[in-house]
């Protein structure tokens, strides 16, 4: 007798954060905001310190790494892009800059939500604000037919 085989956490922690995520208006909206949110995340961390920014990233990949390989490889190129854009950034702007960000970016997310009608996923699971990142990755990955 054979045995079928089990999804991976990473297809059932996609499959369940988007059931939040069917309007096609919020899902623009995320592509635009889960970015500028990651972005402007590790900008509050690097004006603490570029470690610990870099910190964060490494403790995200790894938690990527045990989803997906594919998955922590392309968050790992779009953490590198993000951290050298901000060492590229005056040191003083990079704070501020951040913190707004941070806000326009979270006020979108809600504003899509409220679109949707479905209140954010990580409000029942906080795993979904890493898993947020890869929704938007998946999409990339089939557009480029990647496997992840």
């Amino acid at each position: 007798m054979e045995h079928a085989s089990r999804p991976r956490d990473i297809d059932i922690l996609l499959a369940k954060y988007a059931e939040s995520h069917q309007n096609q208006t919020n899902e623009l909206i995320h592509f635009v905001c889960i970015p500028a949110i990651v972005f402007s995340l590790l900008g509050i961390l690097w004006a603490i310190h570029p470690v610990v920014a870099l910190l964060v990233v490494l403790g995200s990949l790894y938690y990527y790494l045990k989803l997906s390989r594919p998955f922590a490889l392309g968050m790992g190129a779009m953490s590198v892009l993000m951290l050298a854009i901000l060492a590229a950034l005056p040191e003083m702007t990079v704070l501020p800059v951040s913190i707004a960000v941070f806000v326009v970016a979270w006020i979108g997310q809600f504003i899509g939500h409220k679109i949707e009608g479905k209140k954010p996923s990580f409000f029942d699971d906080l795993r979904f604000l890493l898993i947020g990142p890869l929704f938007v990755l998946s999409f990339l990955y089939r557009r480029m037919r990647l496997a992840y």
